[in-house]
């Protein structure tokens, strides 16, 4: 006990984020090699607050515990703390870590702390996120999020009926390619280009519901003619709603979003926003923990990127467009229902 104190200790200092940002699942131990050692995983995630990296960390520490895995999960302080993740994978590499989990906030910010580890013989995989180049690590785990914004498209487009968009963009983080790649899928699913005159206007949020609930209202006071937003994700997307409610909007709007967590997915059935798109956390963290394992075990690599999938989920099906409704949301969503 004294040992996993001092590391969650160590740890939260090196990452200046608090205890909060330490989460030891286990005590190290064992061999430090691959090919017949003890696993040993780390996960970083992008912050320890959000809902879907809370999930996220507690199916690998749950995957990894069945498996007889060691474990430790550090985060960045907020949503693009690219420092504070370069310095969890330093830790983890001082921890002897045979496998990185690591959701980077950046697409390039941490390559460099990327490569020392996989050079010095620690597997390295992206969940969620992938870098740039793609190459930068030995795997992802990932919902293809091209995909995911192509199909939160697709829907808003059909739900217009016809009529051409005016659209707002709440977009994430600048520089990650979950942002690059669900933006650039929206506006293919629903037939525009950046720099559109059907684009009102767009601005980052990080990912952040209060953020995005004041960009919208900025992007508001400039234009309230619109019909469509696109948001990154769900908390963008309640922060979005939230703005357009204020200005009596809302019933007129139609909104998507990406992430099927459980509030997200209520969120759809209680007519916030008209669709979200489901991607799948746990998959993820499940399957790169099997891959540590093996990795430990028996020196094996996984490679290149695995989709681990999306389901439009809506009560209100369009033509063309596959869904699942929120019943079907509510039981396969992630997080606290």
């Amino acid at each position: 006990m004294r040992h996993r104190s001092l590391l969650c200790l160590l740890a939260a200092a090196t990452l200046a984020v608090g205890a909060s940002g330490c989460t030891v699942e286990r005590h190290w131990g064992g061999s430090t090699g691959a090919g017949g050692g003890k696993t040993k995983i780390g996960l970083i995630t992008k912050t320890n607050t959000n809902p879907y990296f809370v999930e996220l960390r507690n199916a690998a520490s749950t995957a990894a515990k069945a498996q007889g895995a060691d474990f430790v999960a550090l985060a960045g302080q907020f949503d693009g703390d690219n420092d504070g993740q370069v310095r969890a994978i330093e830790n983890l590499m001082q921890q002897g870590a045979t496998t990185i989990l690591i959701t980077p906030n950046s697409s390039t910010g941490v390559l460099d702390a990327i490569d020392r580890a996989r050079r010095s013989g620690i597997l390295v995989i992206a969940l969620d996120t992938a870098t740039e180049p793609a190459s930068a690590v030995d795997a992802t785990f990932a919902t293809d999020n091209v995909a995911a914004g192509r199909e939160q498209g697709q829907y808003v487009k059909a739900a217009l009926g016809g009529t051409p968009a005016k659209l707002i963009m709440i977009d994430g983080t600048a520089g990650s390619t979950v942002d690059t790649y669900r933006h650039n899928g929206f506006l293919e699913g629903i037939g525009l280009r950046d720099g559109d005159p059907a684009i009102a206007g767009r601005e980052p949020a990080n990912g952040d519901q209060s953020i995005a609930q004041q960009k919208m209202e900025n992007l508001l006071q400039r234009d309230a003619d619109i019909n469509a937003v696109y948001t990154m994700n769900e908390p963008t997307a309640r922060g979005a709603y939230a703005a357009l409610q204020s200005r009596g909007l809302a019933g007129r709007v139609v909104m998507g979003s990406i992430d099927g967590g459980c509030q997200g997915v209520q969120n759809v059935r209680d007519g916030l926003y008209q669709a979200t798109v489901m991607q799948f956390p746990r998959k993820m963290a499940e399957r790169g923990v099997a891959a540590a394992v093996e990795y430990a075990r028996t020196g094996k690599k996984p490679n290149g990127f695995i989709d681990t999938g999306s389901v439009v989920i809506t009560d209100r099906p369009m033509p063309g467009v596959p869904s699942q409704d929120t019943t079907w949301g509510l039981q396969n969503c992630w997080g606290t229902k």
